[in-house]
């Protein structure tokens, strides 16, 4: 599977020169919704990337490896990509993943619950609207 088709490849590259043009020009950081949402299909491993850096390797998004503490930063595609796990797998891409929630909704709803995964479940439940709980 490619993890990174050139689609993908683009809107994270467009995200990525639209966060550059905020620094450089002093303006409110953009706040757009991720585009690739990569897996292990053996465990709890997610991360959600809304750009990819200039140098190809780098996106920036949310990781969540499993252990309950979702973090928003950078991470390797490289790295993702050289992970080999039983049976043979890979990291893999999910293909149907779309959203219209911003990063920092789902940043937000992952810390509260502890998991991309519970703020998924979350977001397409709710809409993205907070219920009585408190939760997204």
């Amino acid at each position: 599977m490619i993890l990174l088709p050139e689609k993908i490849r683009v809107a994270l590259l467009v995200n990525g020169a639209f966060h550059r043009v905020a620094q450089r020009d002093n303006l409110p950081a953009p706040d757009p919704v991720p585009v690739l949402k990569l897996f292990n299909p053996c465990g709890a491993a997610t991360w959600l990337a809304t750009e990819l850096a200039e140098d190809g390797d780098a996106l920036f998004g949310i990781a969540d490896l499993g252990f309950g503490c979702p973090e928003l930063g950078y991470f390797s595609l490289n790295e993702i990509a050289s992970v080999r796990l039983p049976l043979g797998l890979r990291i893999e891409r999910d293909e149907h993943f779309s959203t219209h929630h911003p990063l920092s909704l789902w940043t937000q709803t992952a810390r509260r619950l502890g998991s991309l995964t519970w703020a998924e479940m979350s977001l397409n439940r709710n809409g993205g609207v907070s219920d009585l709980s408190g939760r997204a």
